[in-house]
Formats: structure tokens, C-alpha cells, sequence
């Protein structure tokens, strides 16, 4: 490392954050005493493998850059397969009160014997777990976060609401946290939204969605886990609507205004989305459900948000793919980068329909028509239907949801980013997930066949030095470092240019997912190397891998690889990944935001997106840096990068006693 530890903690902004603070990492399994407890209402601080990515190659000196090399994988990186996953002792409590189950479960007792201490944990640190923390995505102070719920912007303030347990960093006692920002990006903390204390939530306040009605009203209907556990949709509205802070929040007395239909299980009934008005002007609702092993969408009708009528056929269904949690239904402009509100129809509209699939926890959409008399959606492809197509983000992300922002006339989309530890490690550090950086949603017009997802302009507030480097050469097994210091709040564009009649011209390798980056192939992989350490113990890879998929097309995957990022074998390090459209006249281009433990990664502009939880213990601080490479055999590449610092958002609580 670069830089002693005690220097670390001098230059670091997240130095005073100290996770253990005395406490010593047990050896014993972590029990839980269920107690119900209400919170107190007040002013509470709301905190709110694969494959192995294989760059064992014979580095070349380039262009005067000095040569680095790696270590070769051992002989058991090489054989292992993905573990099969374990039940870990402190399993949170999610699945049996009927809801996906939140703690990462992809370790395997063999893995994790290989990398623990005889205490039988990994031996983290204070300086490596302060590290992990977030500079500018939101989190609350402490404790567990899960589901965005029910965005808006209410008289100059963006209001984010979530999932939050106020007593402990695992799931369970779900309540509303609360936060509001100016800007998306700089939030302060208000006191809980929501607390579980009706017999209509007793067991949860769960996911649920906001809309702003005609007249400036507005109305949240959200999900309850009664004092039975069963799933029930309730309503809320603000005390004073001419709070911009929102700060109160009545349950309707006559709550729940939705239960589970006939044929329906009492615990498969959740996440309503935000209503839209059909020409008719009635509203409209959707629910997700499953039914027969196929996961289907619900859509009631209201008046008065108080009674509800089933239309009698789903809106949709999709075959084999469970349980749809946190249905999202929207349009999006097909003429147009200006977002659309909700109850938008008719030429140059289609809409997404998106679901978060219990059964695999990601989230897929899909594009199609929406038919507002008949109250049903039909894909525009089959093929690629919800569940069974593309995915919002083919990492580490799930229950994301949108809003339209009325001041700016886009659409915004939040999305859980879990951890990928152990909840054991999430008791040390005391917190546990992040929000994405909120991402503007449009359709992509090049294509015809996606959504674009890129960063809210106002991230670009916090860019700081930048540094550019133009036109760096890539041999074939080039690795070259770029100078950029202390790399662990970044926001890096790159595009790659290769030449395309070499490209046309090479035998393409059989690939048909990211999984085949365990050796070098003659067309990639390419890309960036972040959270590196100068020894390569750890490393980052995101990349294009072009290939030719099963069917004999050309394909490029667009990938990160986490199966080196870190020498910690109880955590996730899985390769990601999916394809990517790249169109014969555009480079291959890349975003990547790296934050501490959170690296999000936008290919081609934002058509393919990876998110991923990276928990290094060397690649730290001063000691992380960011390299270039080139692991294609057959394929020159030229590079083009801008990195810029950013600087950490201003999260705290509101000064109320201020207002």
C-alpha cells in the first residue's frame, strides 16, 4: 500500500466513521430475540465462481509505461466452480413473514473455511470497513435500508422515502425513512415517515408508491404485513399538503382498501405502483402477484382511492417467472428525451412494464403497448418479455422504481443496491445498502429496442480535478496505469476504438455470457481495471468482450468482473454481466462510477448497466488505482479516458429546530 493506515485515516473523509470501536469480531454465530417495539415518534436520525475474470497473461512494456505483472490464479481458483449457496446462522426473518429474502446468501462452507481466521470470520478491519462506506450515494447514518418508496417532487424538495429497519443493520421492522434533497444528490434526514403501529402494518410498512393528484393532493398507497401476515394495500396522505418537508402522514382509518383477491395466496399480494387516469379518467393501480408459477400483473380501478374494483383478466403474465415484487408501469417518449408523466398515452408512447422477480431477485423490463380501454399490455417482442429479456441492471440491484419529475420533465429511477457480505460483517460496519445515483430514463431511439439509463446531470456537481488521457495505444495484453491518485470516488468516461476490419476478420470466440473472461480471447476483453491495487492481489476488470453467441451473430458483452476485487472469500464475486448493442458506426463507450464499495458501470451510454458491491482489503484509500488493458490476442485497441474526482455529498439531518 501507498500509504500508511494512519495516513489513510488523515486524508479520508470517512476516517471518524469507526464501525468496530472497540468491539472485537465474535466467534460465535449472531442471534436475534424477536421483540416488537414501536418506534417512538419524534425527531429520530433517519438513516434511512462465475468464472474467474483471468488476466494471467505476459504484460508488455508499452510505449515507455512501465510493465506490470500479476500473480498467476491458484491452482483452486482455477478448478472452482460457483459454491452452492449455504443458510447462514443469522438468516434474516424476510421469507417467512413472506417477502424475498434480503441477506446474500451465495457462500458456500468450503469458500468460506478458505479465507476466514481461526476465529472463523474473515478479520476485517476498522480502516478496511470505514473504507467501504459511500462518499455521494445516499445511505442512512446507520442500520438497514432496502426499498426506494414512493419518490415525488413536492414544492421545490425531491422526497426519497425507504425501506429502513431503525434498530438494527438487518432486515426486519420495516418503517418509512425519510430524506429530501434540492438537487438528488446533497439529501438531509427527516424523521421517520411511517412506523409499523396498526394492526394493517403491525409486522411492516412495506413497499409502496406515491401520486400527485390533479389538484396538488397526494396519496401514497403502500403495502402493510398485518398483525396475521397477510399482505394488504393501504392508503396515506400528508397532515398539511402545504408542507413542503412532508413531515406528517395519516393512515386512512378505513385502511386496507385492497386485499388479496380469490385465488390470490395472502402472501403474494404486494408493492403497488403509482396510479395513472385512463381516458375514462378513472385511475388505475397495478399489483404484483403469481399464479401458477407465472408471475402476473393486477390492476384495480379507484375513483377515490378509497375503493377499488379488480378488472377481471391480469394486464400481463409471463410463464415460470414467480412471483413479481415491485411492479413498475410507465411511458416513455419514442419521439422525444423528455420524460412523460404517468397517465401518458397514445402515438410515439410505449410503455415499460417492469417486475422484480422473487425467485432470482433481479429486475427485468421489457417495451410494449398499453391498451387503456382493455387494461392490458403486450410486449413487443415475446421473446424478451418481462422475466425472461433484459434486465434494468445485470448486477448487484433490485426494487428499483421510477418517478416522474415534473420540475425538470424527466423520469427518475431509484434501485436497492444490496450488500453482497455476510450480515454478520453489516452488525460490524453498523449499516447496510445504498441507493443508486438516481438515473434518467428515455427510450432509445438508435436502437428501438431498450432504455437508456444515465446519471442525473447534478452528480456532475461534485467532479472536482479531472485528469485525460487521449489516444493510449493497447497492444494485445496491454496493461497500462493511469495516473489518477487515491481512486475511490471517480466518475470515468472512456471510449475504445478498434479496428473494425480486423475485428470483422477474426475468429470470433463462442460465448454466450460473460463467464468466458477466464481466458484470453481474440477479440477481448478490453476495458478498465478500478479498486487495483499496484500488486494486483485485487482488481476490478469492467469490459467489452465481443464474441459470437450460439446462434452465430456477433455479440458484445459488456461485463464487470468481481472474482479478484477482493482477497475476502466470504463476500459475493460473481462475474456480471449482459449483452450490449453496439451499432456499426459507434466505438465502444463506457461510464463508470466508482464510490468506496459501490462501482456503477453504464455500457454504450446507459443500454446495458452493472452495478456492484466491491469490498477490497488492500485496493483501499491511497492504494487504489485505476489501469487500462487490453487481454484480446488478435485486436489493437486505442483508448480515450477523462477521470474526475468527486467530491462526497453533504448527507445529514434537517435542522429542524432551525425551522
Amino acid at each position: 500500500m501507498s500509504s500508511s493506515s494512519s495516513d489513510m485515516e488523515q486524508n479520508d473523509p470517512h476516517s471518524s466513521y469507526k464501525p468496530l470501536l472497540g468491539r472485537s469480531i465474535t466467534t460465535e454465530p449472531v442471534h436475534f430475540q424477536e421483540v416488537r417495539r414501536r418506534p417512538v415518534k419524534g425527531f429520530t436520525v433517519v438513516i434511512g465462481s462465475c468464472s474467474l475474470f483471468l488476466l494471467s497473461l505476459i504484460l508488455l512494456i508499452l510505449n515507455g509505461h512501465e510493465q506490470h505483472s500479476m500473480p498467476e490464479l491458484t491452482e483452486q481458483e482455477k478448478q472452482s466452480d460457483v459454491p452452492a449457496a449455504v443458510q447462514r446462522p443469522w438468516r434474516s426473518r424476510a421469507e417467512e413473514q413472506g417477502v424475498s429474502e434480503k441477506s446474500f446468501q451465495l457462500i458456500s462452507d468450503e469458500v468460506v473455511a478458505a479465507a476466514v481466521d481461526d476465529n472463523g470470520t474473515f478479520p476485517w478491519t476498522n480502516v478496511m470497513l470505514s473504507w467501504q462506506r459511500t462518499g455521494y450515494h445516499f445511505q442512512p447514518q446507520k442500520n438497514w435500508m432496502n426499498d426506494p418508496d414512493g419518490p415525488l417532487f413536492h414544492k421545490g424538495w425531491y422526497h426519497l422515502f425507504y425501506q429502513y429497519n431503525p434498530d438494527s443493520a438487518i432486515w426486519g421492522n420495516i418503517t418509512w425513512g425519510h430524506a429530501v434533497s434540492n438537487d438528488l444528490i446533497h439529501w438531509l434526514y427527516l424523521p421517520l415517515a411511517m412506523v409499523p403501529d396498526r394492526w394493517f402494518d403491525w409486522n411492516g410498512v412495506w413497499t409502496g408508491s406515491s401520486t400527485i393528484l390533479p389538484d396538488g393532493n397526494i396519496v401514497i398507497i403502500y403495502t402493510g404485513d398485518t398483525n396475521n401476515y397477510v399482505q394488504v394495500q393501504n392508503l396515506a396522505y400528508p397532515a398539511n399538503i402545504s408542507d413542503p418537508l412532508l413531515l406528517d402522514w395519516v393512515k386512512y382509518d378505513g385502511n386496507p382498501v385492497m386485499t388479496p383477491p380469490e385465488g390470490i395466496a395472502l402472501k403474494d399480494f404486494r408493492d403497488p405502483t403509482t396510479a395513472w387516469q385512463g381516458p375514462d379518467g378513472v385511475w388505475r393501480v397495478m399489483i404484483g402477484s403469481k399464479k401458477n408459477g407465472a408471475g402476473i400483473a393486477l390492476v384495480y380501478k379507484t375513483t377515490n382511492f378509497t375503493t377499488y374494483e379488480l378488472v377481471d383478466h391480469v394486464a400481463h403474465a409471463v410463464a415460470g417467472t414467480g412471483m413479481w415484487e415491485c411492479v413498475d408501469f410507465y411511458p416513455v417518449s419514442t419521439t422525444s428525451p423528455d420524460g412523460l408523466d404517468w397517465s401518458a398515452n397514445g402515438p410515439g408512447i410505449k410503455h415499460v412494464l417492469k417486475a422484480s422477480l422473487d425467485d432470482n431477485k433481479h429486475d427485468y423490463y421489457a417495451l410494449g403497448t398499453y391498451d387503456s380501454v382493455n387494461d392490458t399490455w403486450t410486449p413487443d417482442d415475446p421473446e424478451v418479455d418481462v422475466g425472461i429479456g433484459l434486465r434494468v441492471d445485470y448486477g448487484k440491484y433490485y426494487a428499483s422504481k421510477t418517478f416522474y419529475d415534473q420540475d425538470k420533465g424527466r423520469r427518475i429511477l431509484w434501485g436497492w443496491v444490496g450488500e453482497t457480505d455476510t450480515d454478520a460483517d453489516d452488525l460490524l460496519k453498523g449499516w447496510a445498502c445504498v441507493q443508486t445515483i438516481p438515473r434518467v430514463v428515455t427510450f432509445d431511439n438508435k436502437t428501438g429496442t431498450n432504455i437508456i439509463q444515465w446519471p442525473v446531470e447534478e452528480v456532475e456537481s461534485l467532479r472536482s480535478n479531472s485528469s485525460q488521457f487521449d489516444g493510449v495505444f493497447l497492444e494485445p495484453g496491454s496493461v497500462v496505469e493511469l495516473n489518477v491518485a487515491s481512486a475511490t470516488q471517480l466518475d470515468i468516461t472512456a471510449e475504445f476504438e478498434v479496428d473494425k476490419e480486423a475485428l470483422n476478420n477474426a475468429t470470433l470466440d463462442e460465448i454466450n455470457n460473460c463467464s468466458t473472461s477466464s481466458f484470453r480471447g481474440a477479440t477481448g476483453p478490453f476495458g478498465l481495471l478500478v479498486l487495483t491495487d499496484e500488486t494486483f492481489s485485487e482488481l476490478t476488470p469492467v469490459y467489452f468482450y465481443v464474441g459470437r453467441a450460439t446462434d452465430g451473430t456477433i455479440k458484445t458483452w459488456f461485463c464487470t468482473d468481481k472474482s479478484r476485487s477482493t482477497i475476502a472469500n466470504d463476500v459475493d464475486k460473481q462475474v456480471y454481466g449482459g449483452l450490449v448493442p453496439v451499432l456499426e458506426d459507434e466505438n465502444f463507450s463506457l461510464r463508470i462510477l466508482v464510490d468506496h464499495s459501490v462501482v456503477e458501470a453504464f455500457g454504450q451510454g446507459g443500454r446495458t448497466c452493472i452495478t456492484s458491491r466491491i469490498y477490497p482489503t488492500q485496493a483501499i484509500y491511497g492504494a487504489a488505482k485505476v489501469f487500462l488493458f487490453n487481454n484480446a490476442t488478435d485486436l489493437n485497441v486505442t483508448a480515450s479516458v477523462e477521470v474526475w474526482h468527486l467530491d462526497s455529498a453533504d448527507i445529514h439531518p434537517f435542522p429542524l429546530d432551525q425551522v
